[in-house]
């Protein structure tokens, strides 16, 4: 019997990009004009985490600031303007056949000269009630992005190592108090950081606790809070809620291809390149990101620039690869 089923077809492409966010998007922006055929995948919402933002006050050429979601909104219009293909399902799979990479998605296959990973990463959450409820009212996830909101303000941060310190001691510009919420009885943070937040009269460490709850109906008013050792249990009242218990990089297509951090981020250059030629990694799914909605653009313009010259030296300059 012999096997008759048809050859696999793939659907021809220059750059996949993995990721819909701000660096998917400039990515796609950049690859569509230099005049190569960009599809970005997104599985979730376009725009990624900034979308679910309110005010973005610190991305340049908004003197008065941009609502998150128009902020998607325009680079998507932007992209799409350029000829960006968007496609709205999850990727199955990514694998290398030769010189190129076959992404598979629901709706086929296609093959890519080049692939750009912009899948972003996900903030751990607290998983308590209230807080899903007032995300973006309260409960944030950047304090770069939301401190100015609460001048003057009693707020909270949630977290011990190096991000929730140093985010702490940057919140202190706007904040009149800052109670810094940790389920240990000391930091996991450098030395150096804890020196500067225990010099600060602001700080005032919350130690051996948990949020249990965030209350409030509109925007944040206090959060519940529960000693682990004593089993004490109190409330705090607040106007924010800071939350930085490390994040989880979307970064599982990667596994296998190339070497990861040990909290799952891939390792890159100055270019957003992996160890594989015309693999590229951007955003905050890569090692040492900024996770700034603006670092975010650059680095997928950056990829984006690597990868039309890449696709120009491996394919262009070349008779076509059979």
């Amino acid at each position: 019997m012999t096997d008759e089923s048809p050859a696999r077809a793939y659907e021809e492409i220059d750059v996949a990009i993995i990721g819909g966010g701000p660096t998917g998007l400039t990515a796609g922006i950049y690859a569509a004009r230099a005049l190569r055929r960009a599809v970005v995948w997104e599985h979730s919402m376009i725009g990624g985490q900034i979308a679910q933002s309110g005010l973005v006050e610190n991305y340049p050429g908004f003197a008065n600031g941009i609502e998150g979601y128009d902020l998607a909104m325009a680079m998507h219009d932007q992209a799409g303007r350029f000829g960006v293909e968007t496609k709205y399902e999850p990727i199955s799979d990514l694998r290398r056949e030769g010189p190129y990479y076959i992404v598979q998605s629901d709706s086929g296959l296609y093959r890519a000269k080049a692939v750009i990973v912009t899948a972003g990463a996900d903030q751990n959450k607290l998983e308590v009630p209230g807080e899903a409820e007032l995300t973006g009212r309260g409960v944030s996830y950047c304090a770069t992005c939301d401190a100015a909101f609460f001048k003057g303000q009693e707020v909270a941060v949630v977290g011990g190592g190096d991000a929730a310190l140093d985010e702490a001691l940057f919140t202190t510009r706007y904040a009149s108090k800052l109670s810094v919420i940790h389920r240990r009885d000391q930091f996991r943070a450098s030395r150096l950081l804890q020196q500067r937040v225990a010099e600060d009269p602001k700080i005032v460490p919350v130690w051996d606790t948990v949020v249990e709850r965030v209350n409030g109906e509109d925007e944040v008013t206090s959060v519940d809070l529960k000693n682990v050792k004593s089993g004490e249990q109190r409330r705090l009242d607040v106007s924010a809620l800071f939350v930085f218990i490390g994040q989880t990089p979307n970064s599982s297509l990667l596994a296998g291809l190339v070497p990861l951090d040990r909290g799952g981020h891939a390792y890159v250059n100055l270019w957003m390149e992996t160890e594989l030629a015309g693999l590229y990694a951007a955003g905050d799914v890569r090692v040492d990101a900024a996770r700034q909605v603006v670092s975010a653009a650059g680095d997928g313009a950056t990829a984006a620039i690597r990868a039309d010259q890449y696709i120009t030296g491996r394919f262009d300059a070349q008779p076509a690869i059979k």
